[in-house]
């Protein structure tokens, strides 16, 4: 969460304040979430991906770069998707 953030240069406090969370406590909320002491329930995730603008798939990645494709795949055009995925199913090993 801290790089979508970061990314959208907004402090602690104004993200929380942007998802509705008191003022006073709101920079304390976001860093017990961004350090991973507190998970936020799912409709507080759903908000800070609206703000944030990124899926809300982001926020349960355990893989940096998996969270980085996901940010560029909601990026993308519909067409563009479907390339994605078509080269996705091309690259994975075969199922069968």
């Amino acid at each position: 969460m801290r790089d979508a953030r970061k990314r959208m240069d907004l402090p602690q406090d104004k993200l929380g304040v942007a998802i509705g969370l008191d003022e006073g406590s709101s920079s304390a909320r976001i860093s017990r979430y961004e350090t991973g002491i507190h998970e936020p329930p799912y409709a507080t995730a759903v908000n800070l991906a609206k703000v944030l603008r990124v899926p809300v798939a982001y926020f349960y990645c355990d893989d940096d770069r998996l969270a980085e494709l996901l940010v560029r795949y909601a990026s993308l055009r519909k067409g563009q998707k479907e390339q994605l995925l078509a080269l996705a199913v091309e690259l994975s090993p075969s199922s069968a």
